[in-house]
């Protein structure tokens, strides 16, 4: 499924996007596996409630030994910035890092900046999972509706800057920037 996907030389980012469900995490695992252990899974989720926990560890469970998990539900750029230069690296998601500024209250512009600084501060495959939440409907209140286009807009700047892009659906991956 992600056969050569990171396995050129050179630094590589890629953007895996999808909805809710679509296979988008499974797939980004399995292309950072694509290139040598060990890996460093950064985890953007908190377990504020059993089924979030639950979530977590399900996903936790799927990873085998070779990964390492680190938590930053915030400081995403710090995590990204001091993780080992040899590892590959899989940020696990954007979409709940975003939500977790919002809720504190952070400055979203420059947390996104620190974040971009990070990204190109990588040698190693970079692969940052992101929910595409544009394809529903419009939200009903202005704090969602915030969360929407941030959230487009979050994709839009990580797109830019990505060598990849690949979009979920249903499980398949359809490559949008970049080839397989």
């Amino acid at each position: 499924m992600v056969d050569g996907l990171l396995a050129s030389d050179g630094p590589q980012l890629t953007l895996v996007l999808g909805g809710a469900r679509s296979g988008k995490s499974r797939y980004a695992e399995s292309a950072v596996m694509a290139s040598r252990p060990p890996w460093i899974y950064v985890a953007t989720a908190e377990p504020l409630d059993d089924e979030m926990a639950a979530r977590i560890a399900k996903h936790r469970d799927r990873r085998g030994r070779d990964w390492q998990t680190v938590e930053a539900p915030l400081d995403l750029a710090g995590a990204i910035s001091t993780a080992a230069a040899s590892s590959a690296i899989l940020v696990d998601c954007l979409t709940l890092w975003l939500s977790n500024l919002m809720l504190k209250e952070r400055d979203i512009d420059a947390e996104v900046e620190r974040l971009e600084t990070a990204m190109t501060t990588r040698k190693t495959p970079l692969v940052l999972v992101s929910n595409e939440v544009g394809f529903g409907i419009v939200p009903e209140n202005a704090q969602a509706r915030r969360f929407r286009d941030l959230q487009g807009r979050l994709n839009q700047r990580i797109a830019a800057r990505a060598d990849r892009v690949v979009l979920v659906v249903a499980g398949l991956p359809m490559f949008v920037k970049g080839t397989p």
